[in-house]
């Protein structure tokens, strides 16, 4: 019987700097296995750019020490095990209609993603008159999967989510007013895993979110809450972290979440392994 479920977010916690995962970090995981501990990987990577940085790493899904990856910050959840989706949501047209023209208002550029499972593919509207190197990398990144967003007749019927992103960040307050404005909605805000400066504003059906998907995938395998342990970076993940009976943030995380959480290594320093062996895992 498995008794507990250790998560770990990717970038900026799992993955190095250099974009690869530690020997010791796979060892921890693997061992936590071997202890009848469900490991899970909770990423705001979508399930496509999951498996590239794999592929990039050399590695595959069946060679990962993972049972189950929650992606595009919980819109959906993938067995990795089972090589099966068990969840996932969209926003329907018309509220990617609203979100859409929330964002024209307030001069920001953003894409929009196709659902699951086409979520690589986006459509991207640029409203700003200044700079934004991160939007545009973003693009270049996959030149494949994206094109611009000429009107409405471009939107998809469903939508992963409506990201808009920021170049030169936003505060709390702006932040609490973008989720104010667009309550029908799950509104996530994350620093840019790109340039690690930009302000990413996510936009998800009203159920996603981390902590929202592993609270389902922990009752999906029947454990209970104060058996979870998860480690993250990222405001993206503070929900999470406060979900679960265990949260750690990896010392590179930002420092206004550094209280209230335990405090392990960097992700250049085995943070993850830290994290497993504080909360009596190992």
């Amino acid at each position: 019987m498995h008794e507990n479920l250790f998560v770990t977010d990717f970038d900026g916690t799992l993955l190095t700097d250099a974009k690869v995962i530690r020997d010791r970090d796979l060892e921890t995981l693997s061992r936590l296995r071997e202890d009848k501990t469900i490991t899970a990987i909770a990423t705001g990577r979508s399930l496509y750019s999951f498996q590239r940085a794999l592929s990039q790493m050399g590695l595959t899904s069946d060679r990962l020490p993972v049972d189950y990856l929650v992606f595009s910050t919980g819109a959906g959840i993938y067995s990795l095990a089972g090589d099966r989706l068990l969840l996932s949501h969209a926003i329907p047209r018309a509220g990617i209609q609203e979100i859409c023209a929330y964002f024209d208002c307030s001069g920001f550029d953003y894409m929009v993603h196709k659902s699951i499972p086409d979520t690589p593919y986006f459509r991207f509207k640029m409203n700003s008159r200044n700079e934004n190197p991160d939007f545009n990398h973003r693009i270049d990144l996959y030149p494949s999967f994206g094109s611009p967003l000429e009107g409405e007749a471009d939107l998809y019927d469903h939508a992963t989510e409506v990201l808009a992103i920021v170049p030169e960040g936003i505060d709390r307050e702006g932040v609490a007013r973008i989720q104010s404005d667009l309550d029908r909605y799950s509104v996530i805000h994350a620093t840019s895993p790109l340039d690690h400066r930009s302000a990413w504003i996510e936009v998800f059906h009203k159920n996603v979110s981390k902590s929202l998907s592993i609270g389902w995938l922990a009752r999906h395998l029947d454990i209970c809450r104060t058996r979870v342990v998860s480690v993250g970076n990222d405001y993206n993940d503070k929900d999470l972290l406060e979900w679960s009976g265990l949260g750690f943030l990896v010392d590179n995380g930002p420092e206004d979440m550094k209280e209230g959480f335990g405090l392990v290594d960097s992700n250049n320093s085995c943070g993850v392994s830290q994290a497993a062996r504080v909360a009596g895992l190992l």
